[in-house]
């Protein structure tokens, strides 16, 4: 039985408990405070690229402690030890008990709180969006986090041309062709971005002929990573810039991957970088076509705003392009790219059957009911 908004109530959070072994944690939680609003999950998704690796155990914060004052990591010293309690930043939750104003019981709201059942939020902290009339609730897991991610890449490519005078999200890749590295959500969403901003000719490529595939049936021409760079090479070409693409947005995190994005590009054009190299780069080329060419590697990140831009830029503008995005681009979304929607309880075993199994996914939604 659900817990009255007046009383405490048993949370349960999806953790990793050790390498390879994912379970439920459970705490108790409190009613809200005044100022505080208190959520149900509906649904919440898996950013694969990110938690994975802590059930792999290959996450850098699992071998050494970020400093944030100094901007690195100090080798040794671990910031996150198994069990790993919390995951996760792609929720859908539904108000319960509203102590702030502007949110009632029953709004839905897109946040990140985690593969949690419930959370108190606190407005003036949490990015808490509305979700239009008559969208399709589950496609708010992509509109606090994940959906910015990929426009911040789009974002950086726009200061590459205009710098503070961005016109609008895209402006950089309007008119132009767009390479888009690796078929996954993150390059997905970048590749609509770069529609909605009317890039000329959008590529996807990926190694992978089933995210070919999918990404065909989203409306984009795909190929795979030799052709791509060949593909860029011989049909992109001006006399003033020279052949190649202008930029590139770089989603998978492989060596071979970043090398071939290189290539790809004209002289002096510049990689919009989205992955998170968790492996390492061992394998990166940079005495060849880096140097020969004068390119450049731009890490866009969703807590790195472009600094031309970062006082007219945040997260919540960001979100609300991707709110726009899902408007318009929903149904085919929906449709495309959530390939797997699983119950919260099933989640353990799904996460053991990715990475023992390696089967072919894109979005992961574990509902809750």
């Amino acid at each position: 039985m659900a817990a009255l908004p007046h009383q405490d109530r048993r949370i349960r959070s999806l953790g990793i408990e050790r390498p390879g072994e994912p379970y439920f944690f459970d705490y108790q939680e409190g009613p809200a405070g005044e100022g505080q609003v208190r959520l149900d999950l509906m649904y919440t998704g898996l950013s694969a690229g990110t938690e994975l690796t802590f059930m792999k155990g290959t996450n850098p914060y699992l071998h050494s402690r970020w400093d944030e004052g100094a901007g690195v990591f100090v080798p040794g010293e671990p910031s996150a030890r198994f069990p790993v309690n919390f995951l996760g930043y792609m929720e859908v939750g539904r108000v319960i008990d509203s102590r702030a104003g502007g949110f009632a019981n029953g709004d839905v709201l897109a946040t990140t709180f985690g593969h949690k059942t419930g959370h108190t939020a606190n407005p003036d902290h949490d990015l808490l969006l509305k979700l239009p009339p008559g969208m399709d609730p589950m496609l708010g897991i992509f509109a606090a986090q994940m959906g910015p991610i990929a426009a911040n890449g789009i974002l950086h490519g726009d200061v590459e041309e205009f710098g503070r005078a961005v016109p609008f999200l895209g402006a950089g890749v309007q008119g132009r062709p767009v390479l888009v590295w690796g078929g996954g959500t993150v390059g997905l969403f970048c590749a609509l971005f770069a529609r909605v901003g009317g890039a000329s000719e959008i590529v996807i490529v990926d190694p992978s002929p089933w995210r070919q595939d999918l990404a065909r049936r989203m409306g984009f021409d795909a190929m795979g990573e030799d052709e791509g760079w060949r593909h860029a090479k011989g049909r992109w070409h001006s006399k003033s810039g020279g052949r190649g693409a202008e930029m590139v947005f770089q989603t998978r995190a492989r060596s071979e991957s970043l090398n071939l994005a290189l290539r790809a590009l004209r002289p002096q054009g510049v990689v919009i970088d989205l992955a998170f190299y968790q492996g390492g780069l061992d394998g990166t080329r940079l005495g060849e076509e880096f140097h020969h060419n004068g390119l450049a590697i731009r890490c866009a990140q969703i807590n790195r705003m472009p600094r031309a831009v970062a006082d007219v830029w945040d997260q919540r503008r960001l979100a609300q392009e991707t709110l726009r995005l899902l408007e318009a681009e929903g149904d085919l979304i929906r449709r495309e790219m959530i390939t797997h929607v699983v119950p919260y309880d099933e989640a353990p075993a799904l996460l053991r059957h990715l990475v023992a199994d390696r089967p072919e996914f894109l979005q992961v939604v574990f509902a809750h009911e």
